[in-house]
């Protein structure tokens, strides 16, 4: 495990920090229209978001506590391309969809605009680099699609699916496994960009 400076280790906590009010905030706002704890959790672990957001939080406040293990170079590029895609995704295609207010639009900052620049950032400046593979953009992309089968599941045994773009019973199956290529392919592309970054900021050719 790579050692972190402490300036590193500090800001890791603040985005652990952010992530976890924002979950905070969204859990609030989502209780007082449910008003059950359990059902709560049920709903928001059936959003990406929420998951990216939850490994962030789990992922960086590790680092800040200088756990062993939370800052090898695979995992931490495989959290910022999750928190990438969140951000992307959601700038692309769910921005404006909803009218929020009050603690949602809060938790919507946080979560889908705050930690996707956040963490990218700092991985930047202060992930150990040069460690990175060809193997990695595969390794990361268990994530999402076990999310993918996990939300059509989902959605289709509860009738209500997390995103537009994965609304199997509205779009049919040509154009949600059309999506879901699409943006497979592009989650793929930028993890070997990651890694060609990570390469060239290591200063080692691959």
């Amino acid at each position: 495990m790579a050692v972190l400076s402490r300036t590193a280790r500090v800001l890791a906590g603040v985005i652990a920090l952010v992530a976890l009010i924002g979950l905070a905030v969204q859990f609030r706002a989502s209780l007082g229209r449910l008003g059950s704890v359990a059902e709560t959790v049920w709903v928001e672990l059936h959003f990406f978001t929420i998951i990216a957001n939850l490994l962030v939080a789990v992922v960086f406040g590790g680092i800040a506590a200088a756990r062993p293990g939370f800052a090898t170079q695979s995992l931490l590029g495989g959290v910022t391309l999750a928190s990438l895609l969140v951000g992307v995704v959601y700038g692309l295609l769910l921005d404006g969809l909803l009218e929020l207010s009050g603690g949602d639009k809060l938790a919507d900052l946080l979560l889908h605009k705050v930690t996707p620049v956040l963490v990218p950032l700092w991985w930047l400046g202060f992930a150990p680099k040069g460690r990175l593979t060809r193997r990695d953009p595969w390794v990361w992309a268990i994530l999402p699609l076990a999310y993918f089968a996990y939300a059509l599941i989902r959605g289709g045994a509860e009738g209500l699916y997390a995103y537009p773009f994965l609304d199997l019973a509205k779009l049919g199956w040509l154009r949600t496994g059309a999506n879901a290529v699409l943006m497979g392919a592009a989650f793929m592309a930028t993890g070997f960009v990651v890694v060609g970054l990570d390469a060239w900021m290591g200063g080692r050719a691959r």
